[in-house]
């Protein structure tokens, strides 16, 4: 995080935000549970090992070669970062991390180590979520203890005032929820196969598995040259990707969903948000999420990730802070939300 974004932290209210016991205890991996692939920029083959953490301890990685432990939280996510979601202590630097992590937030799995061999790179698979849940389920879940071997109980946090992040036509908000509800909506007009589309659901561990973690990453074949040229998505192929050409529509059919491109875009989203999840509790807010055009419109073509200026949504967005002069986040009651934002996501 940046200095600037790290001492408006320390001085922004927290009216619209707090911590709000679950009265469940926080959950771990039952035994420990492997996948291997290619890294989606690296293209090196990749392993990452998920075992058991004790309460309190969250979600972190322990990369191979490095003594550091890189906490999956806001404070350690790179500002730019191209491509993917890449967390940074000290020396230690892991990549790639928003699938992972959003089915570990999504699924519960509250504390984890994951030890990552064979590069900086957490293994693509197919593009999707849809391996780890699987690796998870098949491993199962347990109440994780601390190290006096008592359970903690879950707190999740909670969005009391309607908060919005907005650029041009882009734009997030939260809105108070009694239960999490995400609305998105992309637009990609210049790119038929794919165009306009939403979905909106509740979000609970069923849903995200059948609804959101089969979809797989996407990318535009015009671009492909132009971002390998910079270094980029060496590991990508049609096998861990959906590719649409602008003239000729989708290269590796049929898609899973006819909206995946845009259920893609919620699993990155639940990914990122897993980032404010401190010491084994909730990272994605109780709250009704509601973003267009999220990740649209940036000078730098995107494969399917969080847009370099929109890293660190779920911060932004709790504490309502502004980042480096380039984006801004305000406080208000938005009553034209219901009115005026989410019927454009119904065009």
């Amino acid at each position: 995080m940046c200095g600037s974004a790290a001492r408006a932290l320390n001085s922004v209210s927290r009216a619209a935000f707090s911590w709000k016991p679950t009265g469940l205890p926080q959950q771990t991996l039952a035994v420990a549970v492997s996948r291997s692939g290619v890294g989606l920029h690296s293209g090196a083959k990749t392993t990452a090992t998920l075992l058991p953490a004790r309460a309190g301890e969250g979600r972190y990685f322990v990369v191979e070669g490095e003594e550091t432990r890189v906490a999956a939280e806001v404070a350690n996510a790179e500002a730019h970062s191209p491509l993917c979601t890449a967390l940074r202590r000290g020396g230690a630097r892991v990549r790639t991390v928003e699938h992972l992590l959003s089915a570990m937030e999504a699924l519960g799995v509250d504390n984890c180590r994951v030890e990552v061999s064979g590069g900086d790179e957490i293994p693509l698979l197919d593009g999707s979520a849809q391996e780890w849940v699987m690796a998870i389920r098949g491993a199962g879940q347990c109440a994780a203890k601390d190290s006096s071997g008592q359970k903690l109980e879950k707190l999740a946090p909670e969005i009391h005032e309607p908060v919005y992040l907005q650029k041009s036509d882009c734009f997030i908000a939260a809105l108070p929820s009694s239960r999490i509800r995400i609305t998105y909506g992309i637009d990609f007009p210049k790119v038929p196969g794919i165009g306009c589309q939403r979905f909106a659901t509740v979000l609970d561990a069923n849903v995200y598995s059948s609804k959101i973690a089969p979809a797989r990453t996407f990318c535009i074949f015009e671009e492909v040259e132009k971002l390998r040229s910079a270094g980029l998505i060496r590991g990508g192929s049609l096998e861990n990707a959906t590719v649409c050409s602008i003239s000729g529509g989708w290269l590796n059919p049929p898609l899973r969903f006819e909206d995946e491109p845009c259920r893609h875009k919620i699993l990155d989203l639940i990914g990122d948000f897993s980032l404010l999840a401190q010491n084994g509790n909730q990272g994605f807010p109780l709250a009704h999420v509601v973003a267009y055009k999220f990740t649209t419109g940036h000078p730098v073509p995107r494969l399917d990730l969080i847009n370099q200026w929109l890293v660190m949504p779920c911060i932004l967005i709790s504490y309502g802070i502004c980042w480096e002069g380039a984006l801004w986040a305000k406080k208000t009651l938005l009553s034209n939300v219901e009115s005026i934002w989410i019927p454009l996501l119904r065009r």
